[in-house]
C-alpha cells in the first residue's frame, strides 16, 4: 500500500465508497497517488468522492483534475499520474503559436502549405483535399483543434518545430508533459526512454489542466501576469477554435444542452482519443464561476468506436458531476471570452 492511498483512506470514512477508492488505488502504480495538494486549491472532498466511486466503476484507469478558477475549489485523483496524451497535446502546440504570434514571429495570415506526400490518416479531413494546398497559419490550427485534424498537427509542428514545443512545457513549469514527435509518424533522433510507453506525447491531469486555464484566462507571460495589449486578441481567436471542437460526446455530452452552433458554447476544450484512450480537457463557462476539467481514462476495456464508448460516457458523468456541484445555475456561452471574467486576484497565477 502507498503512502497516499494510506493518507486517502484516513480521509474518508468507512463505507463502501471508501472501499471502492481504495481498490482503484490500489491497482495503480506507486506514481499514480495524487501529490501534495497545492496551498491554492480548496478540496472538495463531498464531490472528490463521487468522482471516486464513478471512477472505482470504470473498467480501466482515471486521472482527474478540476478546479473552479474564482473559488479554488479543487478536486484531484491521480492528477499528478503520467498519462497518454492522445490528441491532447495539441494544446501546447496551440500555446506556442499563440506565444510566437504574441512575440510577433508568426502570424496567424502567414501561408502554410500543404505539400503532396503530407497528408497522414487518422483524424481530420485535410488527407482528403487536393495538394498542394496553401492556407493560413489560422486556418491550419483550426483544422488541429477543431477536428484534431493529424495532418494539420504535423504542418504546425513543421512550422514551430518539436523543441520549441518543448521549450515551452519547460518554460510554463510542466515538469511531466512533454511533446515526443509528429502524429502517425515514426519517432526521430535521439528520444527520451518513455516515448515508446506514451506514444505522441504525455501529461498528467494537473498540468493539462494549467495550459488550458492560461489560455482562458489569458496569462500568456512567462509568469502568467494579466493580459498586455493585443493579448486578449490572440486568446479570443484559441477560444473560438476550442468552443467549436467537433467532437462533444466527453465533457459536454450532458451538460451544454443547446446548440451551441447557434448560441455559442459554454465549452472550450480539446480531446484525445485511442483504442484504450479517451481524455477530454475543458474550460467550462459556470454561471457560478469558470472551470477547468481536465479527465484522462486509459488501459481502458473498452476499446470501441461509439459514442457509447464506456470512456466517453464516464468522462461525461464525472464532468456533470462537477458542474453540478460548482455552478448549479448551470453555463452560459456569454461568459466564455478571454480572462473569462476573472481579474488577476482570482485563480492560481
Amino acid at each position: 500500500m502507498t503512502m497516499g492511498h494510506r493518507i486517502i483512506c484516513k480521509q474518508l470514512v468507512a463505507t463502501v465508497l471508501s472501499l471502492a477508492l481504495a481498490g482503484i488505488l490500489k491497482a495503480q502504480t506507486p506514481g499514480a497517488t495524487a501529490k501534495k495538494q497545492t496551498s491554492s486549491d480548496a478540496k472538495d472532498t463531498k464531490l472528490e468522492q463521487q468522482l471516486a466511486a464513478l471512477a472505482a466503476a470504470h473498467h480501466g484507469r482515471v486521472a482527474v483534475y478540476a478546479r473552479q478558477l474564482n473559488t479554488a475549489r479543487a478536486v484531484a485523483l491521480n492528477a499528478d499520474q503520467p498519462v497518454q496524451t492522445a490528441s491532447v497535446i495539441k494544446l501546447t502546440i496551440l500555446f506556442e503559436a499563440m506565444e510566437q504570434v504574441r512575440a510577433g514571429k508568426a502570424h496567424w495570415d502567414e501561408k502554410i502549405t500543404l505539400a503532396k506526400g503530407d497528408a497522414v490518416s487518422g483524424s481530420g479531413v485535410l488527407a482528403f483535399f487536393d495538394a498542394p494546398l496553401t492556407m493560413t497559419l489560422k486556418d491550419v490550427l483550426s483544422m488541429m483543434v477543431m477536428v484534431s485534424d493529424n495532418t494539420a498537427t504535423n504542418l504546425a509542428i513543421d512550422r514551430f518545430g518539436v523543441d520549441a514545443v518543448n521549450a515551452r512545457i519547460a518554460w510554463m513549469g510542466l515538469k511531466d508533459t512533454h511533446l515526443y514527435k509528429k502524429v502517425m509518424k515514426p519517432a526521430t533522433g535521439p528520444m527520451p526512454a518513455d516515448q515508446p510507453k506514451f506514444g505522441l506525447g504525455k501529461t498528467t491531469a494537473r498540468e493539462m489542466a494549467l495550459v488550458m486555464e492560461r489560455i482562458g484566462r489569458c496569462r500568456l507571460g512567462a509568469g502568467g501576469e494579466a493580459p498586455e495589449e493585443g493579448d486578449t486578441t490572440i486568446c479570443q481567436v484559441a477560444l473560438t477554435m476550442l468552443r467549436n471542437q467537433f467532437y462533444r460526446t466527453t465533457i459536454p455530452r450532458y451538460i451544454e444542452t443547446l446548440d451551441s452552433s447557434e448560441t455559442g458554447s459554454a465549452i472550450a476544450s480539446k480531446t484525445g482519443s485511442l483504442d484504450a484512450v479517451r481524455n477530454d480537457v475543458a474550460i467550462v463557462a459556470g454561471k457560478n464561476g469558470p472551470i477547468v476539467i481536465s479527465i484522462f481514462t486509459y488501459q481502458n476495456a473498452d476499446q470501441t468506436w461509439t459514442v457509447d464508448n464506456e470512456g466517453e460516457v464516464n468522462i461525461a458523468r464525472m464532468a456533470k458531476a462537477i458542474v453540478d456541484a460548482w455552478s448549479p445555475d448551470g453555463i452560459d456561452g456569454k461568459l466564455l471570452v478571454p480572462g473569462i471574467g476573472l481579474g488577476s486576484e482570482a485563480g492560481r497565477f
